[in-house]
């Protein structure tokens, strides 16, 4: 059911990261007072967190990183995110999180790629079409939904392969299973290539999650060039009901950007009903 507002209804599941957010809490009070506020949680690599003490939380996750070590596009790299993929599951069934992130390739403590790539050759295109392929056999097995996120190169990532939009949506759309889906992030794409409310419609159908934050900076929305407003009322008129996750080093008190991000998606009472 829609959560509703004097000024219209949020449509949409909120989810917030806790990796980012209430920084001098422990992970689990973290948790805590984000769901405690309302909001779903996503949560990074499982393998740096107390699993058992997460679930005793009794929040509800939206997402987690879906794999350890790895990379789409070459046989070392493939079998090892296969493997580390498969170690996720059960994790994320402890936790009832329904899906698993992707990206071209490993990354390090610094969002950096643990092999950066110049050039994708399409050799590589074949080789992660396989790999997702894959991927999407273990979730359908599973019951879950792995999905790809697209990364910026030009800020946050040089060197990820696959990194735009484009690139991602393309790949999800050659395997075409429900068990591999896009993790659609806004922020990366606004960098990477903008257009956001055309590349939400033409991404929709391949859609797991879409993931939010400002341009620039990465903070909550109503911090920086995105019309977050605009993007919340073509989505629901678009008919999406999914999750959006915040991805997003707030800008001030913690507080504050979770309650801007929760206004951020907003939308006139009876868009949603009509779409």
């Amino acid at each position: 059911m829609a959560e509703r507002t004097e000024l219209g209804e949020v449509p949409f599941t909120l989810a917030v990261c806790s990796e980012m957010v209430f920084r001098d809490l422990p992970v689990v009070d973290r948790v805590k007072r984000i769901w405690d506020l309302g909001f779903q949680v996503e949560i990074w690599d499982w393998t740096k967190h107390d699993i058992k003490a997460l679930a005793a939380t009794g929040a509800t996750f939206s997402s987690m990183t879906g794999y350890v070590t790895g990379a789409l596009a070459d046989d070392e790299g493939a079998d090892a995110l296969i493997r580390t993929a498969k170690q996720s599951i059960p994790v994320a069934n402890e936790l009832g999180i329904p899906r698993l992130n992707l990206h071209g390739t490993g990354l390090d403590g610094r969002g950096l790629p643990v092999k950066p790539v110049a050039v994708v050759t399409g050799a590589m295109w074949m080789k992660a079409k396989d790999t997702l392929d894959r991927i999407a056999d273990l979730g359908a097995e599973a019951g879950l939904t792995f999905v790809l996120e697209n990364l910026n190169t030009a800020v946050d990532h040089p060197g990820v392969p696959f990194g735009k939009a484009e690139d991602c949506l393309t790949l999800v759309a050659a395997v075409n299973r429900p068990s591999l889906r896009l993790m659609l992030d806004l922020y990366h794409a606004q960098i990477g290539e903008g257009n956001l409310i055309d590349l939400c419609r033409k991404a929709l159908p391949f859609v797991g999650e879409i993931q939010v934050a400002d341009v620039p900076g990465r903070h909550e929305p109503g911090t920086g060039e995105i019309n977050f407003t605009a993007i919340a009322k073509a989505l629901a008129e678009m008919g999406y009901r999914g999750t959006i996750g915040l991805e997003a080093w707030p800008a001030g008190d913690d507080d504050l950007a979770l309650e801007r991000f929760r206004e951020a998606f907003i939308v006139p009472a009876g868009v949603a009903a009509y779409a």
